[in-house]
């Protein structure tokens, strides 16, 4: 029987990755209960797991430009660390990486393979990481990049934008970036897909089909719990200068799933209409 170990148990992928495997022979890891910095701590929790699905990371995009040395010791070391216990018990490495990699000037979707470069210190932690499984474990490790990940634990866009069209009655948002909505529990079921797929090693790309913007994102929240579109007026990025600067175009391609022998996720209004089907919150109050 295969044993999974699930850093970051206690965040939004972390807890679909539990959900998703519920009845399987799991260990849970919460950032309380594995500090993925400290070396002889991961090893003795990765000995005796066939499959390490690491969710743990430093998410804080604007606090990782006054601390990118934080940043890079989780995201970076940290994943660094899982990798070498990784190879020394065998165990596979999935680890999730961001589209924040990518400059987000292209027109077209980035391939697998194609260039990076981060415009932020959180996208250079996360690319450090990349390389680190990348080259430690060069059969039986996994990148998997996703984007604009939202779900039903914790906070993200979609959770955020339910609560103000309660509370305002109009909310800005900025149009002039592109992506691919992503809901955290399609991923998990992916990852988990790509565990027990005996698939090549290396990169893939776990976003949703199709794409949009921020402001057509918000639009189709308010639309599916059963408010008034209209009251999400567009802005542009300039209104809301941040410390980190982002990508303004993060659209993913994914050929490299048929490698795994495994389709690309669906579309993403598919993945929101049943998100908000499956919380308390995606109803009209």
């Amino acid at each position: 029987m295969t044993r999974y170990l699930v850093t970051g148990a206690g965040g939004m992928l972390g807890h679909d990755l539990l959900a998703v495997l519920d009845g399987r022979d799991v260990t849970a890891a919460t950032r309380a209960e594995l500090d993925i910095t400290d070396a002889a701590k991961v090893r003795d929790v990765v000995e005796g797991h066939d499959v390490v699905l690491n969710a743990a990371a430093w998410t804080d995009v604007d606090g990782a430009e006054s601390d990118e040395a934080g940043a890079t010791a989780v995201n970076g070391t940290g994943v660094a660390t899982l990798a070498t216990a990784c190879a020394a018990t065998g165990a596979r490495l999935l680890h999730v990486s961001t589209d924040y990699v990518f400059a987000g000037d292209a027109t077209e979707p980035y391939a697998e393979d194609a260039p990076t470069a981060p415009l932020n210190a959180y996208g250079r932690s996360k690319l450090a990481g990349e390389r680190a499984v990348l080259r430690t474990l060069p059969e039986t490790g996994y990148v998997v990049r996703t984007a604009w990940l939202y779900g039903t634990h914790g906070n993200n866009f979609v959770r955020t934008m339910l609560r103000l069209a309660r509370e305002r009655d109009f909310v800005e948002v900025v149009d002039d970036q592109v992506g691919q909505p992503t809901w955290s529990r399609d991923l998990a079921e992916r990852l988990v897909a790509l565990a027990g797929a005996g698939a090549p090693a290396g990169v893939y790309h776990g976003t949703a089909s199709g794409q949009t913007s921020w402001h057509g994102l918000a639009e189709a929240v308010f639309e599916g719990a059963g408010h008034d579109p209209a009251r999400v007026h567009r802005t542009t990025s300039a209104a809301f200068v941040r410390p980190a600067p982002r990508p303004s175009y993060s659209v993913l391609g994914h050929a490299r799933w048929a490698a795994a022998g495994l389709a690309p996720l669906r579309p993403w209004p598919e993945m929101l209409r049943d998100m908000l089907a499956a919380t308390s919150e995606g109803g009209a109050r």
